[in-house]
């Protein structure tokens, strides 16, 4: 098969040792975490794909930042720096600071949901759902039915599925609906990213109807790359371009800026309406601290006005994404599924079809992750049924419609060595997979217990 490589572009100016534990300490170490991947010290990992949110390795103008971040209370100056790139970025005129996507979504979606039953999305983020339960409402989801074939070829698997939308507003009520949400990339259907045509069909049809519509931006650049290389209108567009395209017309968005603007901390909320902004303001000094800070230290904020004009630079998109596809390649190879084609931020290998013989309520996608790191050392994560977590009202487990293992790829920290580490990992699982057991839950609490429930392997 031929490749096609997209080279670093940047040179490495520091490096970080890592440690390579035994396989019996592994074994130890995994026990002792309760064979919860999120309970291991990261002393303990060789390559971290737990996720790519604020792992990724800054930049010589980013960390030349951080010295002179300014960290006045009040008005300072890297504040007024975020508030000029994303209003030119996003073209949205408010925008409100906090310290990373969960908090944008703890500030702003109890603003839009105030009684409301329901908010629609592509897909759910699981901190987006989790935030949607906690103000009262419940998350639909509604994705295209071509995503849920892992082995079929679609360019934006992300897409919201519109017809089925407009079923869901005519049934539940428009009035009982607070938000559609597009999140971009759609990551728990694999990262997938979702076309600009879509986005404004989304858009249509709630405005419609008098509901808002957000988008869920944490990997927006991602998903702009994709819409590049993939969707006619756009392919002699600048990235820049393509993400005022879609933010056209949308009245809020949250954003975890630990993605795609290449930073450990930080997040943004973007609002076109003053009315619902002044509520924002309101409950951020509340929760984040005051608007001007919201949460950050000032050289956080420093590092995330240059690395809003990093995360979209389309040399780095490439070679983003050329990790990605490296790597699926290396999978196609071996015969191991994944979501077809590959995201922008993970590679989401097919659990389901790796792990046949363990059922949605064993965890397969989970008992994927732990195989990953007794193997080799490697943390990735559950995206399916474990996450998914129990019904609200009934408390039974629910069936997720996918068992992905999620490997996120930190932005700028791994080569292309590490890459086929990785791969040689999952074709040596593949070889045992029929001796690979499920587990079960001991020990959860109500709400996002994927991050710290405790599971023992089913005997």
């Amino acid at each position: 098969m031929k490749r096609i490589y997209y080279p670093e572009p940047f040179r490495i100016k520091s490096v970080e040792p890592l440690r390579i534990l035994t396989r019996e300490e592994r074994e130890e170490k995994i026990k002792a975490a309760g064979y919860n991947v999120f309970s291991l010290a990261a002393k303990d990992v060789y390559i971290d794909l737990l996720t790519d949110s604020g792992t990724g390795a800054m930049s010589s103008s980013q960390w030349a930042g951080v010295m002179v971040g300014d960290e006045s209370y009040a008005g300072a100056d890297c504040y007024y720096k975020v508030q000029e790139n994303a209003k030119r970025i996003f073209g949205l005129p408010y925008i409100q600071l906090v310290h990373q996507g969960r908090a944008a979504e703890k500030v702003l979606l109890p603003v839009l949901l105030a009684g409301k039953k329901y908010a629609i999305a592509n897909m759910h983020f699981d901190t987006t759902r989790a935030h949607v339960e906690l103000a009262g409402s419940r998350a639909i989801d509604c994705t295209i039915p071509e995503a849920l074939d892992t082995t079929a070829y679609h360019p934006f698997k992300g897409n919201m599925d519109i017809a089925r939308l407009e079923e869901h507003i005519k049934e539940l009520g428009a009035e009982n609906i607070g938000v559609i949400i597009m999140t971009i990339t759609n990551n728990s259907a694999g990262g997938q990213p979702v076309s600009v045509a879509n986005i404004r069909a989304a858009r249509d049809v709630a405005h419609k109807y008098g509901i808002k519509f957000m988008i869920d931006a944490a990997r927006y650049a991602e998903n702009a790359y994709f819409v590049k290389q993939r969707e006619e209108e756009f392919r002699s567009s600048s990235i820049a371009e393509i993400v005022k395209a879609m933010f056209e017309g949308v009245d809020c968005f949250t954003m975890s800026a630990k993605k795609d603007a290449i930073v450990n901390m930080g997040g943004l909320i973007g609002c076109r309406d003053k009315e619902i902004f002044e509520l924002v303001k309101q409950r951020c000094i509340s929760f984040e601290g005051f608007i001007t800070y919201g949460g950050m230290s000032g050289r956080d904020i420093e590092a995330l006005a240059r690395g809003l004009e990093e995360g979209i630079d389309e040399n780095y998109l490439r070679y983003r994404i050329g990790q990605m596809q490296y790597l699926a390649a290396r999978l196609d190879e071996a015969g191991i599924a994944y979501q077809t084609p590959v995201g922008g931020h993970a590679v989401f290998v097919d659990a389901k079809k790796l792990l046949p013989h363990i059922p949605y309520y064993e965890f397969p996608a989970q008992a994927l992750a732990i195989e990953l790191y007794r193997e080799a050392g490697i943390r990735a994560c559950d995206i399916g049924s474990y996450m998914l977590g129990n019904d609200p009202d009934t408390g039974k487990q629910l069936e997720a419609d996918f068992e992905f293992t999620r490997l996120a790829i930190p932005r700028r920290v791994y080569t292309q060595s590490h890459l086929d580490v990785i791969a040689d990992a999952l074709i040596n699982i593949k070889e045992r997979a029929c001796s690979v057991k499920g587990y079960q839950i001991v020990e959860e609490p109500p709400i996002l217990r994927h991050f710290t429930a405790k599971l023992k392997p089913i005997e």
